[in-house]
This record gives structure tokens, C-alpha cells and sequence, in this order.
């Protein structure tokens, strides 16, 4: 009786490819070894080569040939791609098992915390970058269609609109004057009148005393600069006396009393109640109308420095503090003139 044929299994075709996968690889190494036989053959026999030119087409002759010949594949069930791929996944796999049992994991924690830092400063980057796309984007926008709007008027219309943003502009530098005019005055009345006062007395220089009081300006200072301690035990008839020695002295120095000015929204000089006239008053009232002199005078030169100058009868406290300041300087050959530095015309320059 006939044994019937074993059926063929997976692991008989495996065997097979496996089998057929050497050959053609053992044939592939034998035909290798012939070539390279064959080509030490050659090199042996031929005359060594001394010219750069020679080697360089030898070269170039080898290469063509590498290039003609065709690629070494394996047959279409060859179990060598698997083979290759599985031994190069083996290599990756032991690779990394060693790198985590023998790297530091404190290290890889570092690692990961600074690669999601960069990771989060790249993500913030990217979002600065669309969100100034994005204006940029409504900016080109709103210039069409500014350059459209324009281009629709007519050269009337946009003289006018132009007009019309200047004496916008006027009226808001004239409103920001007056406000710093109503200031400056505040500033001179509250703080440094005193000040002043107390210098052209005799006392320290202008922030040599920050807080000045009337009693000590009444009292006077002393010839080394320190203030006088007001009397106490004066009567009544030596209080007045005093008092109108005290008013002579402001005439004299000061000149005899004047309604101060201010500056109003329009422009204009409005006379306002002074309220008792006495050397901190008088001092705050010759600074605000030095410096309205100063600037009346400099507006008016228009451009002309030896023309901003404004003459002054006394070298008084308020003349030197602007001084130092480096607000306002002398005349270089004449000490009676005295005006502002020009600082808007630098700029313009």
C-alpha cells in the first residue's frame, strides 16, 4: 500500500527560502571572490601608476562600471531583508536597554524637563509670532484702506484735512502750555519762593533748606547763613515796628508790592488777589515774571539767540538758580542780559 505524501508546513517552506537564501547568497560571495581575484590578477601584472591622470581615469572607469552593473537583490521569498531587518531592530533594542539600565535617571529627568522648557518657549515664540502676523495683518488693512480713502479725495479736501489736524494740534499744545504755565506757578508759589527768599536774605543757596518757613524769612539769618530765632518777648509798638522794617526791606529789595499774573486758557495776563505780600511772595513773584520774560523774549527772536536776551536791573537769586540749572545762561561780555537755552532749536537742527 502507497504511504501518502507528508503535506508541506510553514516550517518546510521556511527551511526552503532559508535554504535557497544561502545559496544565493554563497553564490553571490563566490562570484565577489572572482571579480576581486581577477582584479588583483590585474593590479600584480600591470605597471604601477605614476601619473595623477592615469589614477583619476582608473577611477573614473571603475565607477562607470559600478554604475552599469546592476545591484544585488535577493529573490522575491528571500528570508535575508528579514533577517537584515531583524538583526538591526535586535542592535536598537539592546542598545537602548543598555543606555536605561546604565544611564543615570536623574540625568534623563533633567534632560526631559529642558527639552519641555524649550518645548514651551518655542510654543510661546510661535504664539508671539501669530499674534504680530495678525497685526500686521490689520495694519497693511487699515493703510489700504487709508490709501484708498485718499486717493478718493481731491486735493481741496485734503488741504483741509490737513488745516483742520493742525489747529487740532494747536489747540492741544496751547491747552498743555497752559496747564504747565498753571503748574510752573504753583510750583514757584508753594516751594520755591521760599527758597528763594531765604537765599537772597542771606541764607543758604536754593536746596540747601528744603523747608523754609515764614518765621524764619522774618527773622532773618545770620552772616554764616544760619537762620535768626525770632524774638518772643516783643510789645506790641516793636511787633509793628518791626513789621514796617520788615516791608522796607521787601521795597527794597523786591520793589514795592504788584499784583502777580497768571496766565489764562486764552492766553491773556489775568490779575488774581495776592493775599499778604511777604519775601516768599515777593521772591515767587519775581521768578514768574523772569521766567515769562524769558520765554515772551525767546518766542520772539524767532531763531535769533542775541535777540531772546532780556535785561536785568540786579544779579538776583532767581537769575542764579536758572543759572545753575543750566535753564538760562549770561551774556558772555555783558552780565545785565540774561536768557533761556534754546533746547527746541537743537532738536530742530
Amino acid at each position: 500500500m502507497e504511504q501518502e505524501p507528508r503535506p508541506i508546513t510553514h516550517d518546510d517552506l521556511h527551511a526552503t527560502y532559508v535554504e535557497r537564501s544561502i545559496r544565493e547568497l554563497q553564490r553571490a560571495v563566490q562570484e565577489e571572490a572572482g571579480v576581486l581575484a581577477e582584479l588583483r590578477r590585474g593590479v600584480a601584472e600591470a605597471a604601477p601608476v605614476t601619473l595623477a591622470a592615469a589614477s583619476l581615469s582608473i577611477m573614473i572607469t571603475a565607477y562607470e562600471a559600478a554604475a552599469r552593473s546592476d545591484p544585488f537583490l535577493p529573490f522575491a521569498d528571500s528570508v535575508l531583508p528579514a533577517l537584515v531587518a531583524l538583526r538591526k531592530t535586535h542592535g536598537v533594542l539592546a542598545e537602548s536597554h543598555t543606555y536605561l539600565e546604565g544611564g543615570d535617571v536623574s540625568k534623563l529627568t533633567s534632560t526631559l524637563d529642558q527639552s519641555r522648557k524649550r518645548l514651551a518657549k518655542d510654543k510661546a515664540r510661535l504664539d508671539d509670532q501669530r499674534a504680530l502676523q495678525t497685526a500686521l495683518e490689520a495694519r497693511i488693512v487699515a493703510l489700504r484702506s487709508g490709501l484708498e480713502t485718499q486717493s478718493t479725495m481731491t486735493t481741496a479736501e485734503k488741504r483741509q484735512e490737513a488745516l483742520d489736524a493742525l489747529a487740532t494740534k494747536k489747540r492741544e499744545y496751547d491747552r498743555d502750555t497752559a496747564a504747565l504755565l498753571k503748574t510752573l506757578k504753583q510750583f514757584i508759589q508753594d516751594r520755591l519762593g521760599p527758597m528763594l527768599a531765604a537765599e537772597e536774605l542771606g541764607g543758604p543757596v536754593v536746596g540747601g533748606m528744603a523747608d523754609v518757613q515764614s518765621d524764619a524769612l522774618a527773622a532773618g539769618f545770620s552772616s554764616q547763613g544760619k537762620p535768626r530765632k525770632p524774638s518772643s518777648t516783643a510789645t506790641e509798638k516793636a511787633g509793628k515796628k518791626n513789621e514796617d522794617r520788615r516791608q522796607r526791606r521787601i521795597d527794597e529789595i523786591w520793589g514795592s508790592r504788584a499784583p502777580a499774573r497768571e496766565v489764562g486758557e486764552d492766553g491773556e495776563d489775568e490779575e488774581e488777589d495776592t493775599g499778604d505780600w511777604d519775601e516768599a511772595t515777593a521772591a515767587a513773584s519775581e521768578m514768574q515774571e523772569l521766567t515769562e520774560e524769558l520765554l515772551n523774549a525767546l518766542a520772539g527772536a524767532g531763531g535769533d539767540n542775541s535777540a531772546s536776551y532780556v535785561t536785568i536791573t540786579r544779579e538776583s537769586a532767581a537769575a542764579r538758580f536758572l543759572v545753575r540749572s543750566k535753564v538760562a545762561h549770561f551774556h558772555p561780555r555783558d552780565a545785565t542780559k540774561l536768557r533761556l537755552v534754546d533746547f527746541g532749536r537743537e532738536l530742530d537742527d
